[in-house]
């Protein structure tokens, strides 16, 4: 099992910037790929970013140039850089774990651990 702990969320003005982190805890061999979901009420939980290895693997079109992801050195941790947020950023968003390089993507049914989440609230 692996457990994940969100941080880093809040409320912000459109223009600005948050840093989301995620910690992985337990079996870590079953997390090499960490990713970022978000999900509003009513809606799909959409793919954000991955990063595998300590490369990215994975942007939304939505976040591409905005967003950045990356991995700690003990490659446990993942960092998501949010910069230039627009109020349709706001969300719940969600780190996940998977064991497979393959499948470090966006897709939901690819993850296999999920974290509590932490909400990101930006004002227009």
């Amino acid at each position: 099992q692996v457990k994940l702990v969100e941080s880093g969320g809040g409320s912000v003005q459109a223009g600005g910037s948050l840093r989301l982190s995620c910690t992985a805890s337990g079996s870590t061999y079953l997390s090499k790929c960490l990713g970022w979901f978000r999900q509003t009420p009513g809606k799909s939980r959409e793919g954000v970013a991955a990063v595998y290895d300590g490369l990215a693997r994975y942007y939304a079109d939505s976040v591409t140039g905005r967003f950045t992801v990356s991995q700690g050195d003990a490659k446990n941790t993942v960092y998501l850089q949010m910069n230039n947020l627009q109020p349709e950023d706001t969300a719940t968003y969600y780190c996940a774990a998977t064991n497979s390089g393959y499948d470090c993507e966006g897709d939901v049914l690819k993850y296999n651990f999920w974290g509590q989440g932490t909400q990101v609230t930006v004002a227009s």
